[in-house]
């Protein structure tokens, strides 16, 4: 069973910059897609930035230029470097793992989900 645990989420002011982790156990193929995911309450989850099995990241366009994902395979880890962190940013943080070539564009085709770090950028 595949298991993710994120971490470093936090409190951080406009501008600043965080670095999520989410350390994977289990098998996680070469096959797998990874991304990052957050979520508002009552608001649904939105696909932040996701990385294809061959190493392809695509990312929501509020965040392009401003976060990037990256993945350390001999580590199992996934990161998400966040930097110019803007109000907006301020949400639940997911990781997801999912066992297709490319990152799906469907929820309910991610499988595996950690639970979550939150991120709250203050004026």
């Amino acid at each position: 069973e595949v298991k993710l645990v994120e971490s470093g989420g936090g409190s951080v002011q406009a501008g600043g910059s965080l670095r999520l982790s989410c350390a994977a156990s289990g098998y996680i193929g070469s096959s797998y897609s990874v991304g990052w995911f957050r979520q508002l309450a009552g608001k649904e989850r939105e696909l932040v930035a996701g990385l294809d099995s061959d190493g392809t990241a695509t990312y929501e366009d509020s965040v392009k230029g401003r976060f990037t994902i990256s993945k350390d395979d001999a580590k199992n880890t996934l990161y998400l470097q966040m930097n110019s962190l803007k109000l907006e940013d301020t949400a639940m943080y997911y990781c997801a793992a999912a066992g297709f070539f490319r990152v799906p564009d469907r929820l309910e085709r991610w499988p595996y989900w950690g639970q979550g770090t939150p991120v709250t950028v203050s004026s």
